[in-house]
């Protein structure tokens, strides 16, 4: 049997692969494909061994080693009825043979990286993940600790670890235990920024700018700043949150902001991280700087 495991997301392929080893009968052999020849390949491919005689081998980054990557198709159709075969691959090219042969081979599954359009399927996953190891969380608790820790699963199941210890799970516990995702320290940003409290302002950008990288920050505020002004244009019958990918909550959060500004403010705020986007690209200040101007020009409009 042939799995073709392809992705970024590696706690989802890690779940799988602890699906299939925990069920497994046999020795389970881990191998980095950067590692191995192509003369390695009949030993780990053909037959049993001495210890067991079923053999469950998973093959990591194989595509980085052109010889092996190369050869793979060949083993396909000789491969033993007591292995089974897992190809763990992150971002292998798609338009080789090999790829198209391994595809075909076998079970074939993607595991893309979960981003905000998946902040719905985050929820979903925390609550039965936090079912399963025995906690009762709120949903309304739950929604808080996916807008604070983001939608990365291998953080979420570290939150979840940490609030089992709490004696409470409550929205204090939360905020004291859950270290905000960049994504919420961007929204609150942006959100002081549209409040015009300049003073609050810099004090953030001083604190986020000893952790965060300008460049990522600034694009992810831009972000922000669209949803923003696809909220302020969106009419009656439109459905922003389906057509962009805006996460209800995210939206009720910015709907209130935009009911309060006017065409000429949205053109401000648009106009503001644009010019910050060009400036940017040509280096004529220190990033922070700039996205510090941005966000003072947006709080002053």
């Amino acid at each position: 049997m042939i799995h073709f495991f392809v992705g970024e997301n590696t706690f989802a392929i890690a779940q799988a692969v602890h699906k299939l080893s925990a069920s497994f009968g046999g020795e389970v052999v881990k191998v980095d494909g950067a590692d191995i020849s192509p003369s390695d390949i009949p030993n780990l491919l053909m037959g049993t061994t001495l210890f067991s005689d079923k053999r469950l081998v998973i093959l990591r980054d194989a595509s980085s080693n052109t010889l092996v990557w190369s050869t793979l198709p060949d083993w396909m159709t000789r491969l033993s009825d007591d292995v089974t075969l897992v190809i763990i691959e992150t971002k292998p090219d798609k338009r080789t043979t090999t790829f198209k042969a391994l595809k075909a081979a076998g079970e074939y599954r993607e595991f893309p990286v979960w981003t905000d359009r998946d902040i719905g399927a985050a929820e979903v996953w925390l609550q039965k993940r936090a079912e399963a190891e025995g906690l009762l969380i709120d949903a309304r608790f739950i929604r808080l600790i996916v807008q604070r820790a983001g939608v990365d699963q291998w953080t979420l199941s570290s939150v979840l670890e940490t609030l089992s210890l709490a004696d409470r799970i409550d929205e204090q516990a939360i905020i004291d235990l859950v270290p905000a995702h960049p994504a919420e320290n961007i929204f609150n940003l942006f959100e002081t920024a549209l409040v015009g409290n300049t003073k609050k302002l810099h004090t953030m950008i001083r604190t986020l700018e000893l952790t965060e990288d300008a460049y990522r920050f600034f694009a992810l505020l831009s972000s922000q700043a669209f949803q923003l002004a696809v909220i302020h244009a969106a009419r009656d019958e439109d459905t922003p949150t389906k057509d962009f990918g805006i996460h209800p909550f995210v939206a009720s959060k910015l709907a209130a902001h935009a009911r309060k500004l006017s065409k000429s403010d949205i053109r401000c705020i648009i106009g503001a991280l644009a010019k910050t986007d060009a400036d940017m690209k040509l280096s004529k200040a220190d990033p922070w700087l700039l996205v510090e101007r941005a966000l003072t020009t947006i709080a002053t409009k």
